[in-house]
């Protein structure tokens, strides 16, 4: 039997415990920034450094750098500059440094996503790992008795059924590395009966049979199901499913990246929300924050990529 499977697993309410986990370990983990001449991440990144648990490593203008820690009335100390002003060499540089192991986190600076991951990618010298590179985020909801995840709701525009599962083993990996052991994981779709018209229960049902026959590891799947069951047990038991996961899931896989970047948005805008997200299926976790991401979010991707084990 493998280690994690029917194992009881860590329950996670907060996203503050993810500092807890990453303190844990006693080792501070080395975040390697690409091109970190950037200010809506040097501050998130200062603010953890606080905590104890990173040594940043801050890749690209040191000049630019300095300007901005400056602006921002930001402490520097301990902090590793490595000089880059080329853009894509910053990039180079950085995924390398993660690659020979002299970084255990990837984080994006001021530069577009699709050049990190180029870097990423790049078959000599980059960090992919799994077949598919997937998004997951960890919600803390008010209405919700424990953080849940969401997957894709940012990277793979409409994936096949074998995408589907890879991204499934990329979160449920995650969420084991977590200490959130046998995750619950519900397949969502506008319906919870498989129908031949809708592609998505029909993935879903094959999928959940894959997980009871042990293809699918390390996790409970259970699907289709519409997103009021998934996360209501009264919902649930209203129209007469019996399901260890529905009402209780600790990781919601969306069928597209429409229904996951609208669901991960009205978390976030209209369901005061708070969150962590991660890029998965790489040698190394990859902290990719946008602009339009609180400074709560920003921290919180950090810790979560420093908390895994």
């Amino acid at each position: 039997m493998n280690r994690t499977e029917d194992a009881p697993g860590k329950v996670l309410t907060k996203l503050a415990e993810l500092t807890e986990l990453a303190k844990r370990s006693g080792k501070k983990k080395r975040l390697v920034v690409a091109v970190a001449q950037d200010e809506h991440c040097m501050g998130a990144i200062a603010a953890v450094a606080k905590l104890g648990i990173i040594d940043p490593i801050l890749v690209g203008s040191a000049a630019r750098i300095h300007t901005i820690a400056e602006k921002l009335g930001l402490d520097l100390t301990g902090m590793t500059i490595v000089e880059e002003g080329n853009d894509n060499k910053a990039v180079q540089l950085a995924v390398r440094m993660v690659h020979n192991q002299e970084g255990d986190i990837l984080m994006k600076g001021n530069i577009p996503t699709a050049t990190l991951l180029r870097g990423v990618l790049d078959k000599e010298c980059g960090l992919r790992k799994s077949e598919v590179l997937s998004h997951f985020a960890l919600f803390e909801l008010p209405t919700y008795h424990k953080l849940i995840g969401l997957t894709d709701a940012a990277m793979v525009i409409a994936p096949d059924l074998k995408t589907k599962i890879a991204i499934i083993n990329n979160a449920v990996d995650f969420m084991n590395r977590l200490g959130i052991l046998n995750p619950k994981v519900a397949l969502l779709g506008a319906v919870e009966v498989v129908n031949e018209s809708m592609p998505a229960t029909m993935d879903a049902a094959i999928i959940a049979k894959m997980n009871q026959r042990k293809q699918i590891r390390n996790c409970v799947i259970d699907g289709p199901l519409a997103y009021d069951n998934a996360v209501s047990r009264e919902s649930a038991l209203h129209k007469g499913i019996v399901s260890d996961v529905a009402g209780d899931a600790d990781l919601l896989v969306v069928p597209d990246i429409e229904a996951g970047n609208i669901l991960y948005k009205a978390y976030g805008f209209s369901c005061n929300a708070t969150l962590a997200a991660n890029v998965l299926g790489a040698a190394a976790p990859i902290v990719l924050t946008s602009r339009s991401d609180t400074e709560e979010a920003k921290q919180a991707s950090i810790i979560m990529a420093a908390a895994v084990d």
